[in-house]
């Protein structure tokens, strides 16, 4: 038997006993190989989930990377043994949006693994195959256990359609913006222009193939094609906003806080900007991360600076709020 983290409420956690759940019809049984902590599995723990987005009692965990176990009837049996990763979203698949790809439009009603369904804060994880992406054998699970992450950002680069030569731009400097910049950066732009509050990420976004770093408080540019914000707040949307051209193309992946100022409306219609919002990531931008992972041109390894046990789980949301700049990606390892 083996554990899994269970939080019963807001504050109230614990570490429980996990039996593996069969397979049913459709569904696979993943061995958890790592899982990540972000914001909103905080969130989720300290009770600031929107309501609708959480029921507890739950098992967190929507980021992670894991082995196929066991199959149920009508799914192939080569999946078994498989490196894979997987889809939040659970989506009913007949819904106008779904049908159109739209999957976490679904107008069925919101359901995500770790939020509203078990999560990977365990031994096993359960769910339906078709939510599976298989990788390459050889392929890094502990690297994998952020294409979750990837996928969100890998959402936002399609949208933002960067074209060979435009000038680009990355707003935030968390796990989400450095993905940025390595999605935008395989798109050949001009300039790749990152900006935000931690001159510590400079040398990582340089890496990453970053042109220029610049904090929010330095003069900035107004001229970039394509700005993808990543940082979660108003200022940086507004900052965001600020550096595009006229016509420019705008990308919000940041969830600010409820009540927040936006951007301003007569700057948007009188500069003729394109805006696209990001929440989730839909299954073409799950394939195309998992394609550019498998290509190398995404290498999430140094965004990882903690691996804990499950136990850990209390230490780990501590970390991911603590504000520490030394403080990157945080992994739990069943």
């Amino acid at each position: 038997m083996s554990g899994a983290v269970v939080v019963d409420g807001p504050g109230e956690h614990r570490l429980t006993g996990h039996e593996p759940r069969q397979p049913a019809a459709g569904e696979a049984l993943v061995r958890v190989h790592a899982v990540g902590i972000c914001g909103s599995d905080r969130e989720v723990y300290q009770g600031n989930r929107p309501e609708g987005y959480v029921r507890y009692p739950l098992t967190p965990g929507h980021e992670w990377s894991g082995t196929v176990a066991a199959v149920g009837a009508d799914v192939p049996s080569d999946l078994v043994g498989r490196k894979v990763v997987g889809e939040g979203f659970r989506n009913c698949q007949v819904c106008d949006r779904c049908h159109a790809g739209e999957t976490t439009l679904c107008t069925a009603g919101y359901e995500e693994t770790g939020f509203t369904q078990p999560g990977a804060m365990a031994g096993t994880l359960t769910l339906p195959a078709r939510l599976l992406h298989v990788l390459a054998d050889d392929a890094d699970l502990t690297a994998a256990a952020l294409l979750e992450p990837a996928a969100c950002v890998a959402a936002a680069a399609l949208k933002a359609n960067a074209r060979p030569g435009e000038r680009t731009a990355v707003v935030g400097t968390g796990t989400l913006g450095m993905f940025a910049v390595q999605f935008l950066r395989a798109g050949s732009p001009a300039e790749l222009l990152v900006v935000g509050t931690r001159t510590e990420r400079e040398e990582l976004a340089r890496e990453f193939g970053a042109t220029d770093f610049r904090t929010k408080d330095q003069e900035l540019p107004d001229d970039f094609d394509v700005v993808i914000e990543t940082a979660g707040s108003a200022s940086a949307a507004r900052t965001a906003a600020a550096l595009l051209r006229r016509g420019g193309r705008l990308v919000l992946t940041g969830i600010p806080a409820a009540g927040a100022e936006g951007l301003d409306p007569t700057d948007l219609v009188v500069r003729q900007l394109e805006v696209h919002t990001v929440f989730g990531a839909p299954p073409d931008a799950w394939a195309h991360t998992v394609r550019v992972f498998g290509a190398g041109l995404l290498d999430p390894l140094p965004l990882v600076t903690h691996e804990l046990p499950l136990a850990e789980f209390p230490r780990a949301i501590e970390l991911v709020g603590a504000g520490d700049p030394k403080v990157g990606k945080v992994l739990l390892r069943p």
